[in-house]
C-alpha cells in the first residue's frame, strides 16, 4: 500500500492518495482544487486514480473532488448523510457513489469503511483504512472531525453560512462523534484535513499526524466527559470565520467550475489615465507587494495584500467575490497567486500589471501616496493624549487577551464593511499583534479615502514588550 501526504501552508490544507500498488487503483482523500500534484504521483508511481472522495461540504477551500473526478473519470465517494440540505448538486455531471455510515469500498486490496461523524457539519463523514487483509483498522481520515489537538468548530454554519441556532445542536452531534472515535483503537493513525492555521479549529497542532490513543491523552476535546461543558467550551473563543466561508459551501454543494473553463488573467497594460479612470469606477486592483514596499509608495486606490503564507486566508476576507481582481505582481507570481485566489473560489482573476510598471505609471502622473510606520514608543504619547484615534484590526480572542486601552476594535475582516465606524476628525493609527495585519488595514483604510494614517511597527507585542499601559 501506497500513503501519501498532500499539504498546502497557504490553506493549512491537508489531502492523501492511498494507493494499491498490487492493482495500481488509487484513491485521493479530500483533494484541492489543483489536481495537477494528484495526477504526478499518479504517474511516478505507477497508480490509476479510480476512486476520489471528501469527508464533507468544504467551507474553506474548492473542493478538487469534481475536477478530479471530470479529468480522470474516477468514481467520486460523497456523503449521503446529513439530509437533504447536505446533497452534492452535480452528480448529474460525473461517476459517483453514495456513502454512509458502515457502508464498505475498495481501492485495490485496501478496505476503506465509512463512519458518519457529524459535529464539523451534518453530513460530515471520516474513512476508516484497513490494508491488504487486515482485520484491524490501520487509521482514520477525520478531515475536520478530529485534529491533531483540537476537533472541528461546529458553529460555521450559523455564523458564516447564516443558518441559526445550529452551533449548538452541532456541538452536541460532536460530543456523540466523539464517543465513537474513543472506542477506535489505540493504535490507529489519525489523519486529519487540516493543520494550524486553519480556521476550522480553535487550537490546531502542527503535527501532520497522530493516533486515536495520543490524542485521546492530550487532546481538550476527548477529555471531556460531560456534555454541557464540552458544549460551551467547544462553542466559545472560535476564530472569527472568513467571509469567503459562506461563498464555498454554497460552490462546493452545486460544483465549482472546471479549471480549464476559467479564463488566464492578461497583462492589462493601461496608461495613467485609464487606470484613474478605472479604480475611480471601482476598479479591484490589488498590490501583492512586501507592506513595507507598499508603504513607502504605492498607487492611490489600492488594497495591499501581501504575497505570503497568509494570501489565500486574507483575500478571501478582503476580495469583492462580486467585481473582476486585478493583480499588481512580477509575472513569475502571477500563476501561484492566480491558482490561490481560485483555490477560495475567486475565480475572475481577469488581469494583472507588474510591479515594474509603477514607475512609468508615476511617470506619467498617476497619482501616489504612502504612509507612515512608528513604533509605540513614538506614539505612545499621542495615543495616551488621544491625539490620535487607535484601531486595533486584531480577533475578537486576542483583543479580550488584552488591549491598549485607548484602542477601538475592528477587526480586520470587518474594517471595510464598518468604515463608516472610523472617526475622520483626527490622525488615524493602525494596530495589530505584530504590524502585518494593520499594514493591510492601512492601504484599506487609505483607498477608502481616510489618507493620514500610520502603522504601529511590532503592533501590539512591541507595545507589550516595552511595558506600556494595556488592559482586558
Amino acid at each position: 500500500m501506497l500513503l501519501k501526504y498532500f499539504y498546502d501552508e497557504k490553506l493549512a490544507q491537508a489531502s492523501y492518495m492511498v494507493g494499491c500498488q498490487a492493482t495500481g487503483e488509487a484513491l485521493v482523500v479530500d483533494p484541492s482544487r489543483d489536481i495537477q500534484a494528484y495526477l504526478d504521483t499518479a504517474k511516478k508511481e505507477n497508480l490509476t486514480i479510480t476512486r476520489v472522495t471528501e469527508t464533507h461540504i468544504h467551507a474553506d477551500f474548492v473542493s478538487g473532488a469534481k475536477e478530479l473526478a471530470t479529468e480522470t473519470g474516477a468514481t467520486a465517494m460523497l456523503s449521503g448523510e446529513g439530509g437533504n440540505d447536505w446533497t452534492y448538486q452535480f452528480l448529474d455531471q460525473i461517476n459517483h457513489e453514495i456513502v454512509r455510515d458502515g457502508d464498505q469500498f475498495m481501492v485495490g486490496n485496501v478496505k476503506i469503511e465509512v463512519m458518519h461523524t457529524p459535529g464539523h457539519t451534518p453530513e460530515s463523514i471520516s474513512f476508516v483504512l484497513y490494508d491488504r487483509g487486515q482485520d484491524t483498522p490501520m487509521g482514520v481520515f477525520t478531515g475536520d472531525f478530529v485534529f491533531v489537538g483540537d476537533v472541528g468548530r461546529p458553529d460555521l454554519l450559523e455564523k458564516a453560512a447564516g443558518q441559526k441556532d445550529t452551533s449548538r445542536v452541532g456541538a452536541k452531534q460532536m460530543f456523540e462523534s466523539l464517543k465513537r472515535f474513543k472506542q477506535l483503537p489505540d493504535h490507529m493513525q489519525v489523519w486529519p484535513g487540516h493543520g494550524a492555521g486553519s480556521a476550522c479549529g480553535k487550537a490546531l497542532g502542527a503535527i501532520p499526524s497522530s493516533t486515536v490513543g495520543y490524542e485521546k491523552v492530550t487532546n481538550w476535546a476527548l477529555r471531556h466527559d460531560e456534555e454541557e461543558a464540552f458544549i460551551n467550551e467547544l462553542i466559545s473563543e472560535q476564530p472569527e470565520p472568513p467571509k469567503y466561508f459562506a461563498v464555498m459551501k454554497k460552490v462546493n454543494k452545486v460544483g465549482p467550475a472546471l479549471i480549464r473553463e476559467l479564463g488566464e488573467p492578461k497583462n492589462t497594460l493601461l496608461s495613467a489615465d485609464e487606470l484613474t479612470k478605472e479604480l475611480e469606477n471601482g476598479m479591484q486592483l490589488i498590490d501583492t507587494r512586501p507592506a513595507s514596499e507598499f508603504a513607502k509608495e504605492h498607487i492611490a486606490g489600492t488594497i495591499n495584500i501581501p504575497n505570503n503564507k497568509s494570501f489565500a486566508n486574507w483575500a478571501g476576507w478582503l476580495v469583492d467575490y462580486d467585481k473582476p481582481v486585478y493583480l499588481i505582481a512580477d509575472e513569475r507570481n502571477i500563476e501561484d497567486l492566480t491558482k490561490s485566489l481560485r483555490s477560495i473560489g475567486a475565480d475572475d482573476v481577469a488581469g494583472y500589471m507588474e510591479t515594474a510598471a509603477i514607475a512609468g505609471l508615476k511617470g506619467e502622473g498617476i497619482a501616489t501616496e504612502s504612509y507612515e510606520v512608528a513604533t509605540p514608543d513614538q506614539l505612545k504619547d499621542k495615543i495616551a493624549n488621544e491625539e490620535v484615534t487607535l484601531i486595533d484590526v486584531r480577533n475578537e480572542g486576542e483583543w479580550n487577551d488584552g488591549h491598549i486601552p485607548q484602542a477601538q476594535h475592528i477587526m480586520l475582516g470587518y474594517l471595510q464593511e464598518r468604515i463608516n465606524e472610523v472617526p475622520r476628525d483626527k490622525p488615524v493609527v493602525l494596530q495589530c499583534q505584530s504590524g502585518g495585519r494593520s499594514a493591510m488595514a492601512t492601504s484599506i483604510l487609505q483607498a477608502n479615502g481616510i489618507k493620514n494614517v500610520t502603522n504601529m511597527a511590532g503592533g501590539f507585542g512591541a507595545w507589550s514588550k516595552e511595558d506600556l499601559p494595556q488592559t482586558k
